[in-house]
């Protein structure tokens, strides 16, 4: 995992600011996140995953996991 973070953000960019390169680093964490399907969970992306445990399970949530999303919540 180290050597892609490295490869997509330190290897690909300058950064003229440590906050710029932490802001770029969460920026394309969300995005990886969104995107890896993972074997464990049986080819579901992690949030995926989550959403579909919510539907199953929502009294384990305090509130839906779609408000933390980017976008409108519709």
């Amino acid at each position: 995992m180290i050597r892609t973070l490295k490869d997509a953000t330190v290897h690909r960019y300058h950064y003229a600011t440590h906050q710029e390169f932490k802001d770029h680093l969460q920026t394309y964490l969300m995005a990886y996140n969104l995107v890896r399907r993972l074997k464990t969970l049986k080819g579901l992306t992690p949030f995926e995953y989550i959403c579909r445990r919510w539907y199953i399970e929502p009294d384990c949530f305090t509130i839906s996991p779609y408000h933390h999303t980017l976008g409108l919540n519709t």
